[in-house]
């Protein structure tokens, strides 16, 4: 029996950094897809094939402890492709955790909730990074747009719609455990102000989850401009970034903010239809790649 199984990548629009100290965030999933293809094999070990993956850790770290779990001794062979790879920070290594647990689940009939693949999923994302919110896991499971806090505390979906966005990739690959570990360092220093920053982020998270919900995508946009603000107070941004956004917002975005550890990797702007392709093109003009990919993508699904 094989099976192909495929989990959406994903993107933060607001609550970067303030996630890990249990604030709230605002993530969604993306229609760029990663694959995992399982089947069972007459073989003393498993097998990994994980090209678009930063290493096959994650696979084999989800193998063991769903094999751990149901006491399973059989060996499965995994194999992995998609439409982005793990340079791009759109969460290959969430993605392909959550994958490889839908699909080993269904090759040995092992009935997994998708609160179940969230939760062992984190698990092994502790286990290999240390750090981490699992924002990213969550959007890969169960897809949309959701209003998260830290380990699952609170997975809210926010309706249906596609929000107006433009996703501009800086070149540059984020270290997201590094950026992480460099706001906890930073938070031991100056603990006061790094508190003040972050209860600002949780405001905007706040609001921003109220705009979605009206449709309210001017005061959005307000919201993603003042969290890339308070992420540069952070330390997080590079003047990559910072020009990529300032860019954005002067070509007509809405708002505009970095998206993920920073560091590197993608930002977002929000934007009308009539606003895109001048956005689109400062983007470019200041180095910034267009990723061309829409959100609020389904969650973990079999595709065949």
């Amino acid at each position: 029996m094989k099976i192909k199984v495929s989990a959406p990548g994903k993107l933060m629009l607001l609550g970067e950094h303030a996630v890990v100290y249990g604030y709230p965030c605002i993530a969604m999933a993306v229609d760029k897809r990663l694959y995992v293809t399982a089947e069972i094999i007459d073989s003393k070990g498993d097998e990994t094939i994980a090209p678009q993956v930063k290493e096959s850790r994650f696979v084999l770290e989800a193998i063991a402890k769903f094999k751990e779990k149901y006491n399973i001794k059989q060996s499965v062979r995994i194999r992995t492709n998609g439409d982005f790879s793990h340079n791009v920070g759109l969460g290959s290594s969430s993605a392909v955790t959550v994958a490889t647990f839908k699909a080993i689940s269904e090759i040995f009939n092992k009935s997994l909730s998708l609160r179940e693949i969230f939760d062992l999923s984190y698990e092994v994302n502790l286990k290999i990074q240390g750090v981490g919110s699992g924002f990213d896991l969550a959007a890969a499971t169960f897809g949309g747009t959701l209003y998260f806090i830290r380990g699952g505390k609170v997975i809210e979906p926010l309706g249906n719609e596609t929000l107006p966005l433009v996703v501009g990739y800086s070149g540059t690959k984020a270290d997201t455990p590094f950026y992480v570990r460099k706001v906890a360092e930073t938070f031991k220093r100056r603990q006061t102000e790094i508190k003040d920053i972050l209860r600002k982020i949780e405001a905007l998270v706040i609001s921003g989850k109220k705009n979605i919900l009206n449709r309210d995508y001017k005061n959005l946009g307000k919201c993603l401009t003042e969290n890339h603000l308070l992420l540069q107070k952070l330390g997080v941004s590079i003047p990559k970034l910072d020009a990529m956004v300032e860019a954005a917002n002067k070509a007509g975005a809405w708002g505009a903010k970095l998206s993920g550890a920073g560091g590197g990797d993608c930002m977002t702007a929000l934007v009308s239809n009539d606003k895109r392709t001048a956005v689109e093109e400062a983007i470019k003009k200041v180095g910034g790649e267009i990723i061309n990919v829409t959100n609020n993508a389904e969650g973990v699904r079999i595709d065949q």
